[in-house]
């Protein structure tokens, strides 16, 4: 098994796209890039850690690569808004790709670059590429936060969700 750590704005909204992945072993909600050892739900989402709200994806490479799963990372994401996510804004919101290895920092790059001269979008991709630092899982009540709050969810991810269907569908 290996590991993907991405942040792409609130990770209730990034666990659903890779949860039912064949390959997946798991998904978890959690925070990392910042400063503070433990950090929590409240002081990350205060902007004052330095961490980004993020997932760690455990997975199966014989089953989907690492190139595949920043290729579904992309979908769900602004890869133009430095400065959040949809209704989620702030540093902590911000959109990375963290590396482990070189392979996956050679992947995400050529992917950033391919997508940068797509023509898909006019304005610059600022999605960070950075190494992979500790990740620390969030509180069990942002563990599969889609499937236990519903309606919660998908008020949450209305914008996300307009935004998918005109750049990505």
């Amino acid at each position: 098994m290996e590991r993907a750590v991405f942040a792409g704005g609130c990770f209730w909204c990034m666990v659903k796209p890779f949860d039912s992945l064949p390959g997946i072993e798991s998904v978890i909600s959690g925070y990392t890039g910042g400063e503070v050892e433990n950090p929590t739900y409240l002081e990350v989402k205060s902007g004052s850690t330095g961490h980004t709200e993020a997932v760690e994806i455990i997975y199966d490479p014989s089953v989907i690569s690492y190139d595949e799963l920043v290729e579904i990372y992309w979908q769900q994401t602004d890869p133009t808004d430095a400065f959040g996510q949809f209704e989620d804004r702030g540093s902590s919101y911000r959109p990375v790709i963290y590396f482990f290895d070189e392979t996956q920092k050679e992947i995400a790059e050529a992917s950033r670059e391919a997508l940068q001269n797509s023509g898909r979008f006019t304005e610059k991709i600022v999605t960070h590429i950075e190494p992979a630092t500790t990740f620390y899982p969030a509180e069990d009540e942002h563990q599969e936060y889609y499937q236990r709050n519903p309606e919660n969810y998908t008020k949450n991810a209305e914008r996300r969700k307009k935004f998918i269907k005109e750049f990505w569908e």
